[in-house]
């Protein structure tokens, strides 16, 4: 998976737009504004529950065309969140997919990105419409120190994955193997324990399971920076609980595609496993002040979209709405949004938060979650 999506001069995300309606699948943000503006007020409600700390940052990892990120800052200017005291740090690895979110998120197509400092973390910076620093990194280990806000909407379903099945052996990894007859790429059992049969198995009910240990490594990682600097964390993708096994498909033109046919040409994804994403974010480190940060959720996306005001946000728009087609769409739009047979169950989310937060979410949960 990490071969195909990422090889730098072949990659499926390197060098080419796979977003939207002449792309391989459409996300949330490119369907409506009223998904990245509900999302933006409900981190500015939880970051007024912090008491407003500043500095701070909004990270976003895999941002895609930067869409939501636009629909976030156009928010957060209205209750005048920008300048010196807010910065945008955008996780990427796709040298093409930055300069669609610098031409996105900055004034003008034609902006030329300010010179990088040498030594900095950051491989990329320019300056947002509203004022506010962006910089790119490639790794969430390179973010900055401070109060975060981050965000994940539909990255950990790209992240590789081993898959693991029981035989009479015991637990064996499911590898890719050349079938020389015909050069075609094949699924093979491992003849032995791989390092990933490693995995805590010992209580697993399935007999067949997949893994991602970089998304777990990632999610210690956010949980380590919220415990240590402040933050939080919302976490937006499809997934289960723990109790799917085989979830590993490929998209090609909105349709379903063989992952080993034409490898690189389409998008590679399994569905997240939000109950090790919690497992992780919630585990003991090596401070000394360790208390296990907290998590909410996950819930369906209807549910969280519907608390948080979708369907004022849809009234609002059509109140000041003067085109037919355009009040169509609002409604099309809100629909596969929310619709539970549409993208409304498919999509689940979760939230992280520091341990300290624990009185003031018992008094003030977080809305879109109860």
């Amino acid at each position: 998976m990490k071969e195909v999506l990422t090889n730098p001069t072949s990659g499926y995300y390197m060098n080419r737009d796979v977003f939207g309606q002449t792309g391989d699948f459409i996300t949330s943000p490119e369907i409506s504004q009223m998904f990245g503006e509900l999302i933006a007020v409900w981190l500015v409600n939880e970051w007024t529950k912090c008491g407003r700390p500043t500095p701070f940052q909004i990270a976003e990892l895999g941002p895609g065309r930067g869409t939501l990120m636009a629909d976030m800052l156009r928010v957060f200017s209205k209750f005048k969140i920008a300048g010196s005291d807010f910065s945008v740090s955008l996780v990427e690895v796709s040298p093409y997919l930055c300069q669609v979110q610098e031409k996105q998120l900055c004034p003008s197509q034609a902006q030329e990105a300010t010179e990088v400092p040498q030594g900095s973390q950051h491989y990329k910076q320019s300056i947002s419409l509203y004022g506010s620093q962006i910089r790119w990194y490639n790794h969430i280990s390179d973010l900055p120190r401070t109060f975060t806000l981050f965000l994940a909407h539909e990255f950990f379903d790209a992240l590789p994955i081993h898959k693991l099945v029981k035989v009479n052996q015991g637990w064996r990894e499911v590898l890719i193997d050349l079938n020389r007859e015909n050069l075609n790429l094949r699924y093979v059992i491992s003849r032995d324990r791989t390092p990933a049969c490693l995995y805590s198995l010992d209580s697993e009910k399935r007999e067949e399971l997949e893994v991602s240990p970089q998304s777990l490594v990632i999610t210690q990682m956010m949980a380590a920076r919220i415990h240590q600097d402040g933050g939080i964390g919302l976490v937006i993708d499809y997934g289960h609980e723990g109790d799917k096994t085989d979830t590993f498909r490929g998209f090609k033109n909105h349709k379903l595609h063989d992952p080993l046919v034409d490898p690189g040409t389409a998008d590679l994804t399994a569905d997240v496993d939000f109950a090790a994403l919690k497992w992780a974010a919630t585990q003991p480190r090596t401070f000394e002040d360790w208390e296990a940060n907290l998590t909410y959720g996950t819930v369906d996306q209807k549910d969280f979209l519907t608390r948080v005001g979708i369907n004022l946000r849809l009234e609002q728009l059509l109140a000041s709405c003067r085109n037919v087609n355009v009040a169509r769409n609002l409604k099309s739009a809100h629909k596969m949004l929310t619709d539970p047979m549409e993208m409304g169950s498919k999509f689940k989310f979760l939230a992280l938060y520091p341990s300290v937060m624990k009185k003031i979410l018992e008094r003030y949960p977080p809305p879109g979650f109860v």
